[in-house]
């Protein structure tokens, strides 16, 4: 400040001076407050969250028909052909299921990696089902107590209207020591073929019904046969035959019955339904038993599942191949044809008969595998 000449003071200058204000602080998430009090995102570009976005988009696209059919395969009832048919590929189903995981995960959405885990952890639950009325065969055998048992060697196939190649057949039941053949959409070219390639030679002993409109069967042994009867009101023939396998002086009694059931497709849907019951009522009677052949039916269909738990108080049923642990390798479509594996060709036994040794075979002609295991038939 200085003094004028006329005395008087001048009013003080100041320089103006800009002061920083403070910047506003970071959110424990990450975020700031703007100048407007939103809230903005400081912990990606625009471009990473708009992937974010489309990965929980795409996360529930993907959980979404997992969730539906998984509605359907959870409550056992007749539901339409169309569900019963998509029903069919319930273990391909873990595949969208792990993939919604992972893009739940990208798009860090947890509401949708929560729901996506609870849907992949159902779909292991049915891939690997702890069924307590399903025991293995080895663990029937031994709270049965020791048993004398005689060895059989079974194998199936669909010939697709008698279309397999016969020399394939023939060298599986030679390579693999085979005692019972079983066979659906036999037809008499077939079995010329079969016995052309040496057949009977190994299995001496036949049951057969030839025919050219997929109904024909077959049963071959090593053992001898008798036919018991034919299962009545189905389309297919589904003969029983009795079958007594013998090794030294021990012999064991079998019933097998060649299975076919109808195929779940249009207004035929009852009929498989009708064919599964009627299948099903086979284990109600006594004995040492072989249901074996073309279900037509996977083990997530609630139908094919009531018929190996049988009536309440029954004996119930091993599906051989979930037994073993093979519930997932596929018996059909084996031609090319572009749809996902499934397993409809099964071989299902009485509890005290044990097995071991599944296995599946391709064979050229057919659009079916065969499905081979050995079982232990109790004696007398």
């Amino acid at each position: 400040m200085t003094a004028s000449a006329h005395g008087s003071t001048d009013a003080p200058t100041y320089n103006a001076v800009a002061t920083p204000q403070p910047s506003a602080p970071a959110s424990a998430g990450g975020s700031r407050v703007s100048a407007g009090g939103s809230r903005v995102s400081a912990g990606g570009s625009p471009v990473r969250n708009v992937l974010a976005w489309a990965c929980r988009w795409l996360s529930l696209l993907a959980a979404l028909p997992v969730l539906v059919l998984s509605v359907f395969r959870a409550v056992p009832a007749e539901w339409p052909v169309l569900i019963v048919q998509l029903l069919s590929f319930t273990p391909w189903l873990a595949i969208p299921a792990a993939v919604a995981v992972v893009l739940a995960l990208l798009g860090r959405s947890r509401w949708l990696l929560l729901s996506a885990v609870a849907l992949l952890g159902c779909q292991g639950f049915w891939l690997f089902p702890l069924d307590a009325a399903r025991p293995s065969p080895a663990s029937a055998v031994e709270a049965a107590g020791p048993a004398v048992t005689v060895e059989l060697k079974a194998m199936n196939i669909n010939s697709e209207y008698g279309r397999a190649d016969s020399a394939s057949i023939v060298r599986l039941v030679k390579d693999n020591g085979i005692g019972l053949l079983t066979i659906q959409e036999h037809t008499q070219a077939l079995e010329d073929r079969l016995t052309a390639e040496g057949l009977d030679r190994l299995l001496s002993h036949r049951v057969s019904d030839p025919t050219d409109d997929g109904a024909g069967s077959a049963v071959y042994s090593s053992y001898p046969l008798e036919l018991v009867g034919v299962l009545p009101d189905t389309p297919f023939r589904m003969p029983t035959v009795r079958l007594t396998a013998a090794n030294g002086a021990t012999a064991a009694v079998l019933e097998v019955t060649n299975v076919h059931a109808l195929p779940p497709v249009g207004a035929r849907v009852d009929q498989w339904r009708s064919d599964l019951r009627a299948v099903a009522r086979l284990a109600e009677r006594p004995g040492n038993r072989l249901l074996i052949g073309d279900f037509n039916a996977t083990y997530d269909h609630s139908e094919f599942r009531d018929l190996l738990a049988g009536e309440q108080g029954g004996q119930g049923l091993v599906d051989v191949g979930t037994a073993s642990g093979f519930r997932l390798v596929p018996t059909w479509p084996m031609d090319g044809q572009l749809l996902p594996g499934i397993t409809i060709d099964h071989l299902v036994t009485t509890r005290q008969v044990a097995s071991t040794g599944y296995q599946v075979q391709p064979v050229p002609g057919t659009d079916h595998a065969a499905v081979l295991a050995t079982l232990a038939i109790p004696a007398g």
